[in-house]
Protein backbone atom coordinates (compact mmCIF):
# COMPACT_ATOMS: atom_id res chain seq x y z
CA UNK A 1 0.00 0.00 0.00
CA UNK A 2 2.72 2.21 0.80
CA UNK A 3 4.51 1.56 -2.30
CA UNK A 4 0.95 2.30 -4.67
CA UNK A 5 0.36 5.30 -2.63
CA UNK A 6 3.84 6.51 -3.03
CA UNK A 7 4.00 5.42 -6.76
CA UNK A 8 0.66 7.14 -7.66
CA UNK A 9 1.63 10.13 -5.58
CA UNK A 10 4.70 10.88 -7.45
CA UNK A 11 2.83 9.87 -11.03
CA UNK A 12 0.44 12.57 -9.93
CA UNK A 13 3.22 15.41 -8.82
CA UNK A 14 4.97 14.39 -12.41
CA UNK A 15 1.49 14.84 -14.17
CA UNK A 16 0.89 18.64 -12.90
CA UNK A 17 4.48 19.64 -13.36
CA UNK A 18 4.74 18.15 -17.28
CA UNK A 19 1.14 18.36 -18.35
CA UNK A 20 0.02 21.75 -16.45
CA UNK A 21 1.47 25.31 -16.09
CA UNK A 22 -0.64 26.38 -12.27
CA UNK A 23 2.43 25.70 -10.90
CA UNK A 24 5.96 27.43 -10.51
CA UNK A 25 7.11 24.23 -11.38
CA UNK A 26 4.97 23.48 -14.16
CA UNK A 27 5.72 26.76 -15.74
CA UNK A 28 9.61 26.24 -14.91
CA UNK A 29 9.14 23.01 -17.32
CA UNK A 30 7.72 24.30 -19.95
CA UNK A 31 10.18 27.18 -20.42
CA UNK A 32 13.35 24.60 -20.06
CA UNK A 33 11.32 22.11 -22.47
CA UNK A 34 10.76 25.21 -25.10
CA UNK A 35 14.66 25.97 -24.22
CA UNK A 36 15.83 22.82 -25.45
CA UNK A 37 13.40 22.39 -28.51
CA UNK A 38 14.38 25.80 -29.94
CA UNK A 39 18.27 24.88 -29.34
CA UNK A 40 17.87 21.55 -30.94
CA UNK A 41 15.84 23.04 -34.01
CA UNK A 42 18.69 25.67 -34.34
CA UNK A 43 21.13 22.48 -33.78
CA UNK A 44 19.37 20.80 -36.79
CA UNK A 45 19.64 23.75 -38.68
CA UNK A 46 23.38 24.47 -38.35
CA UNK A 47 24.01 20.93 -39.15
CA UNK A 48 22.40 21.55 -42.70
CA UNK A 49 24.94 24.05 -43.60
CA UNK A 50 28.22 22.07 -44.58
CA UNK A 51 31.43 24.35 -43.80
CA UNK A 52 29.82 24.36 -39.95
CA UNK A 53 29.30 20.45 -39.67
CA UNK A 54 32.74 20.12 -41.40
CA UNK A 55 33.85 22.64 -39.10
CA UNK A 56 31.56 21.17 -35.68
CA UNK A 57 30.66 18.05 -36.64
CA UNK A 58 31.26 16.01 -33.49
CA UNK A 59 29.90 18.93 -31.38
CA UNK A 60 26.86 19.03 -32.84
CA UNK A 61 26.62 15.09 -33.12
CA UNK A 62 27.60 15.58 -29.55
CA UNK A 63 24.51 18.00 -28.62
CA UNK A 64 22.33 15.92 -30.52
CA UNK A 65 22.09 13.03 -28.75
CA UNK A 66 22.04 14.99 -25.50
CA UNK A 67 19.08 16.38 -27.03
CA UNK A 68 17.64 12.89 -27.63
CA UNK A 69 18.06 11.63 -24.27
CA UNK A 70 16.34 14.43 -22.76
CA UNK A 71 13.46 14.36 -25.19
CA UNK A 72 13.17 10.76 -24.30
CA UNK A 73 13.09 11.10 -20.89
CA UNK A 74 10.45 13.13 -21.50
CA UNK A 75 8.80 11.11 -23.51
CA UNK A 76 8.97 8.15 -21.02
CA UNK A 77 8.03 10.75 -18.11
CA UNK A 78 4.61 11.61 -20.21
CA UNK A 79 3.56 7.99 -20.95
CA UNK A 80 4.16 7.04 -17.10
CA UNK A 81 2.73 10.11 -15.69
CA UNK A 82 -0.78 9.71 -17.25
CA UNK A 83 -3.54 7.54 -17.13
CA UNK A 84 -3.54 6.09 -20.76
CA UNK A 85 -0.39 6.11 -22.25
CA UNK A 86 -1.78 4.52 -25.12
CA UNK A 87 -4.28 7.08 -25.73
CA UNK A 88 -1.81 10.15 -25.50
CA UNK A 89 0.75 7.97 -27.58
CA UNK A 90 -1.35 7.73 -30.04
CA UNK A 91 -2.49 11.75 -29.86
CA UNK A 92 -1.34 14.62 -31.93
CA UNK A 93 1.46 15.44 -29.26
CA UNK A 94 2.06 11.80 -28.88
CA UNK A 95 3.22 11.41 -32.28
CA UNK A 96 5.08 14.59 -32.54
CA UNK A 97 7.44 13.52 -29.36
CA UNK A 98 7.87 10.25 -30.53
CA UNK A 99 8.80 11.38 -33.99
CA UNK A 100 11.16 14.06 -32.12
CA UNK A 101 13.80 11.47 -30.66
CA UNK A 102 12.98 8.28 -33.24
CA UNK A 103 14.66 9.75 -36.27
CA UNK A 104 18.41 9.79 -33.98
CA UNK A 105 17.64 5.95 -32.67
CA UNK A 106 16.89 5.04 -36.51
CA UNK A 107 20.29 6.31 -37.89
CA UNK A 108 21.86 4.30 -35.33
CA UNK A 109 21.00 1.29 -37.43
CA UNK A 110 21.79 2.91 -41.20
CA UNK A 111 25.98 2.09 -41.02
CA UNK A 112 27.97 3.00 -43.85
CA UNK A 113 28.34 5.47 -46.48
CA UNK A 114 25.92 3.93 -48.72
CA UNK A 115 22.91 5.27 -46.21
CA UNK A 116 24.55 8.34 -45.57
CA UNK A 117 21.56 9.65 -47.58
CA UNK A 118 19.09 8.07 -45.78
CA UNK A 119 20.44 9.26 -42.51
CA UNK A 120 20.07 12.72 -43.78
CA UNK A 121 16.40 12.46 -44.36
CA UNK A 122 16.33 10.69 -40.76
CA UNK A 123 17.99 13.50 -38.90
CA UNK A 124 15.97 16.84 -41.18
CA UNK A 125 13.07 14.76 -40.05
CA UNK A 126 14.28 15.94 -36.62
CA UNK A 127 12.66 19.54 -37.38
CA UNK A 128 9.34 17.97 -35.76
CA UNK A 129 10.40 18.97 -32.53
CA UNK A 130 9.41 22.71 -33.02
CA UNK A 131 5.59 21.17 -33.39
CA UNK A 132 6.37 20.48 -30.00
CA UNK A 133 6.49 24.48 -29.08
CA UNK A 134 2.73 24.37 -30.27
CA UNK A 135 1.22 22.69 -26.85
CA UNK A 136 3.44 25.29 -24.37
CA UNK A 137 2.04 28.42 -25.80
CA UNK A 138 -1.25 29.19 -23.60
CA UNK A 139 -3.49 30.79 -26.23
CA UNK A 140 -3.10 28.38 -28.74
CA UNK A 141 -5.36 25.89 -26.89
CA UNK A 142 -8.07 28.72 -27.63
CA UNK A 143 -7.07 28.88 -31.18
CA UNK A 144 -6.96 24.99 -31.98
CA UNK A 145 -10.65 25.02 -29.95
CA UNK A 146 -11.34 27.49 -32.05
CA UNK A 147 -10.53 25.66 -35.26
CA UNK A 148 -11.85 22.22 -34.31
CA UNK A 149 -15.67 24.24 -33.55
CA UNK A 150 -14.87 25.95 -36.93
CA UNK A 151 -14.29 23.01 -38.59
CA UNK A 152 -17.84 22.25 -40.47
CA UNK A 153 -18.02 26.02 -41.16
CA UNK A 154 -14.61 25.94 -43.13
CA UNK A 155 -15.89 22.48 -44.13
CA UNK A 156 -18.90 23.98 -45.94
CA UNK A 157 -16.63 27.01 -47.37
CA UNK A 158 -14.05 24.85 -48.90
CA UNK A 159 -16.79 22.73 -50.70
CA UNK A 160 -18.11 26.25 -51.61
CA UNK A 161 -14.55 27.30 -53.43
CA UNK A 162 -14.01 24.01 -54.60
CA UNK A 163 -17.10 24.10 -56.41
CA UNK A 164 -16.68 27.89 -58.11
CA UNK A 165 -12.83 26.70 -59.30
CA UNK A 166 -14.68 23.64 -61.08
CA UNK A 167 -16.82 25.89 -62.69
CA UNK A 168 -14.83 28.79 -63.70
CA UNK A 169 -11.83 26.49 -64.56
CA UNK A 170 -14.36 24.86 -66.99
CA UNK A 171 -15.87 28.03 -68.50
CA UNK A 172 -12.07 29.33 -69.14
CA UNK A 173 -11.33 25.99 -71.04
CA UNK A 174 -14.34 26.89 -73.31
CA UNK A 175 -13.48 30.54 -73.92
CA UNK A 176 -9.82 29.91 -73.89
CA UNK A 177 -7.64 28.56 -76.86
CA UNK A 178 -5.17 25.50 -75.72
CA UNK A 179 -2.47 27.73 -77.47
CA UNK A 180 -2.96 29.85 -74.32
CA UNK A 181 -2.27 27.29 -72.09
CA UNK A 182 -6.00 25.64 -71.46
CA UNK A 183 -5.44 22.67 -72.58
CA UNK A 184 -7.28 20.92 -70.43
CA UNK A 185 -10.35 21.46 -67.06
CA UNK A 186 -8.21 20.37 -65.03
CA UNK A 187 -5.18 22.87 -65.74
CA UNK A 188 -7.55 25.21 -66.24
CA UNK A 189 -8.91 24.83 -62.80
CA UNK A 190 -5.08 24.80 -61.87
CA UNK A 191 -5.19 28.63 -63.46
CA UNK A 192 -9.05 29.54 -61.68
CA UNK A 193 -7.49 28.50 -58.08
CA UNK A 194 -4.27 30.54 -58.41
CA UNK A 195 -6.22 32.94 -59.72
CA UNK A 196 -8.81 32.63 -56.89
CA UNK A 197 -6.45 32.92 -53.93
CA UNK A 198 -5.01 36.20 -55.81
CA UNK A 199 -1.24 34.19 -56.28
CA UNK A 200 -1.29 34.55 -59.73
CA UNK A 201 1.69 32.77 -60.85
CA UNK A 202 1.54 34.20 -64.50
CA UNK A 203 2.07 30.70 -66.04
CA UNK A 204 -1.45 30.94 -68.27
CA UNK A 205 -3.37 33.76 -68.94
CA UNK A 206 -6.17 34.09 -70.57
CA UNK A 207 -5.64 36.02 -74.07
CA UNK A 208 -9.48 37.13 -75.12
CA UNK A 209 -11.49 39.55 -74.24
CA UNK A 210 -13.88 37.66 -72.50
CA UNK A 211 -11.55 35.91 -70.82
CA UNK A 212 -9.83 38.08 -69.47
CA UNK A 213 -13.17 39.42 -68.04
CA UNK A 214 -13.91 36.42 -66.74
CA UNK A 215 -10.62 36.95 -65.00
CA UNK A 216 -11.36 39.68 -63.22
CA UNK A 217 -14.48 38.57 -61.75
CA UNK A 218 -12.46 36.20 -60.37
CA UNK A 219 -10.40 38.27 -58.86
CA UNK A 220 -12.65 40.37 -57.43
CA UNK A 221 -14.23 37.11 -55.51
CA UNK A 222 -10.71 36.04 -54.17
CA UNK A 223 -10.82 39.14 -52.71
CA UNK A 224 -14.26 38.81 -50.96
CA UNK A 225 -13.52 34.88 -50.49
CA UNK A 226 -10.31 35.48 -48.67
CA UNK A 227 -12.14 36.93 -45.30
CA UNK A 228 -14.53 34.52 -45.12
CA UNK A 229 -12.63 31.73 -42.64
CA UNK A 230 -11.07 34.29 -41.14
CA UNK A 231 -14.32 35.78 -39.84
CA UNK A 232 -15.23 32.41 -38.99
CA UNK A 233 -12.40 31.43 -36.87
CA UNK A 234 -12.51 34.92 -35.12
CA UNK A 235 -16.18 34.51 -33.94
CA UNK A 236 -15.82 30.93 -32.54
CA UNK A 237 -12.41 33.13 -30.92
CA UNK A 238 -14.51 35.70 -29.61
CA UNK A 239 -17.08 32.80 -28.01
CA UNK A 240 -14.50 30.97 -26.14
CA UNK A 241 -12.10 34.09 -24.46
CA UNK A 242 -15.76 34.57 -23.17
CA UNK A 243 -15.28 31.75 -21.32
CA UNK A 244 -13.02 31.44 -18.91
CA UNK A 245 -10.94 27.99 -19.46
CA UNK A 246 -7.89 26.65 -17.10
CA UNK A 247 -4.49 25.13 -18.22
CA UNK A 248 -5.10 21.90 -16.28
CA UNK A 249 -4.85 18.31 -18.30
CA UNK A 250 -6.77 15.74 -17.68
CA UNK A 251 -4.64 12.90 -15.45
CA UNK A 252 -6.28 10.15 -17.78
CA UNK A 253 -6.58 11.05 -21.38
CA UNK A 254 -4.43 14.45 -21.16
CA UNK A 255 -6.93 16.37 -22.25
CA UNK A 256 -7.07 19.91 -21.87
CA UNK A 257 -9.43 23.19 -22.76
CA UNK A 258 -11.36 22.80 -20.01
CA UNK A 259 -13.47 25.24 -17.56
CA UNK A 260 -11.86 26.53 -14.27
CA UNK A 261 -14.93 24.98 -12.17
CA UNK A 262 -14.65 21.82 -13.80
CA UNK A 263 -14.31 18.76 -11.41
CA UNK A 264 -14.47 16.26 -14.32
CA UNK A 265 -12.92 16.06 -17.90
CA UNK A 266 -15.50 17.04 -20.46
CA UNK A 267 -13.83 13.97 -22.80
CA UNK A 268 -13.58 11.33 -21.04
CA UNK A 269 -15.25 11.83 -17.35
CA UNK A 270 -12.43 11.39 -15.47
CA UNK A 271 -11.98 13.69 -12.29
CA UNK A 272 -9.82 16.41 -12.32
Amino acid sequence: MNKNGSSNRLRVKLHEIIFEADTPAGKLFDVLLIVSIMASVVMVMLDSVSSIRQAHGELLYLGEWIFTLLFTIEYILRLYCVGRPVAYATSFFGVVDLLAVLPTYLSIFFPGTQYLLVIRVLRVLRIFRVLKLVKYVGETRLLMQALRASRRKITVFLFAVLTLVIIFGSLMYLIEDPDSGFTSIPRSIYWAIVTLTTVGYGDISPQTEFGQAMAAIIMIIGYGIIAVPTGIVTAELTQFYKKSVSTQACPQCSAEGHDTDAKFCKYCGSML
